[in-house]
């Protein structure tokens, strides 16, 4: 019999490589989003798998909603990726940001408890929740510091994630994701901004490229390669929280130079500096240590930041062309 995965927050970037991958396992695949009806999909349309996914209207912050759809899918395995996801945004649009996180989180909790817990979940951590680590690289033992109201909902999160798993004996396992990229990402992620701005620039060299600060420093992995390391969590005997990294860190100017010479420009001669764009609170400079991932789940990273700004550029070339 095929397992059946049902994928929260289904459209996004995580969400749609990962129902590409499960598919690919043998996996049927349910899929939900607010509206599903309003949804456009656009990913799963891109990766060309949306006629292979069956897709539901859930509202995460309502507990009824959820018990109605969990009850109707019995699903083997949950991912959750529903939520607002933009730690810029977070600033703006906090009470949603966390509401999104911690209700939803909860609620999912609860009706997996309600119905006997037999499902295993996977609850979408973030590197964001360490704050700044400075020269340091943070594993599942380095004390939370968050930043921004994004990794304060994200760090709700994940300790729901823990008391239940605790006290209930739940099988619901953390991803702890440092930044990971991948074509499918929105305009509105500072990644893609570079990506599509450096691409126009090589046809428009008029146009100018604004950033915040330059000086931060990311650990930048490949999307693909981080939802195989979310399968591969809740394939294990155990219940456990697993950092999943580079362990490299490059700079936000790094970036900018790898993907401006792609195209075989001088990023110097085309990006300027904006006070406006830089958040009320950042973290300079974060890495992670996936060597828990690498000794339990046999996961390690193969694609660093050059790699990964390459392929986007590629990907973005090609769609124009």
């Amino acid at each position: 019999m095929s397992k059946t995965a049902l994928i929260c927050g289904i459209s996004g970037q995580d969400g749609s490589l990962l129902a590409k991958l499960l598919l690919k396992k043998g996996y049927n695949v349910v899929g939900t989003s607010r509206d599903a009806q309003a949804s456009s999909f656009r990913n799963l349309v891109t990766l060309g798998i949306k006629s292979d996914i069956d897709v539901m209207s859930m509202a995460l912050s309502d507990f009824r909603s959820v018990l109605q759809v969990i009850d109707r899918v019995k699903p083997d395995e949950i991912y959750n990726f529903a939520g607002q996801s933009s730690v810029g945004l977070s600033f703006e649009q906090p009470v949603e940001t966390l509401e999104s996180h911690a209700i939803g989180t909860l609620n999912l909790l609860e009706v997996i408890r309600f119905l006997g817990g037999g499902v295993r979940l996977y609850n979408a951590g973030s590197g964001e929740c360490f704050g700044e680590l400075g020269v340091r690289a943070a594993n599942e033992n380095t004390i939370f510091k968050p930043r921004s109201p994004y990794a304060v909902a994200k760090a709700a999160a994940y300790w729901e994630s823990v008391n239940y798993r605790e006290a209930y004996g739940l099988y619901v396992c953390s991803g702890i994701l440092f930044n990971h990229e991948s074509p499918l990402r929105p305009s509105r992620f500072v990644t893609q901004k570079i990506i599509q701005a450096a691409c126009r620039i090589a046809e428009y060299p008029k146009e100018k490229l604004k950033l915040g600060e330059l000086s931060i420093s990311r650990d930048w992995g490949w999307a693909e390669e981080y939802v195989d390391a979310m399968w591969r969590m809740l394939q294990q005997d155990k219940a456990n929280d697993y950092v999943i990294a580079t362990g490299k860190k490059s700079s936000l100017e790094s970036f900018v130079s790898t993907a401006f010479s792609c195209v075989g420009l001088n990023w110097q001669d085309h990006v300027i500096s904006d006070s406006a764009l830089i958040r009320p609170a950042e973290i300079e400079s974060n890495r992670g240590d996936s060597s828990k991932a690498e000794a339990d789940l046999g996961w390690t990273a193969t694609l660093f930041m050059e790699d990964v700004v390459q392929k986007m550029i590629d990907a973005e070339l090609e769609k124009n062309s």
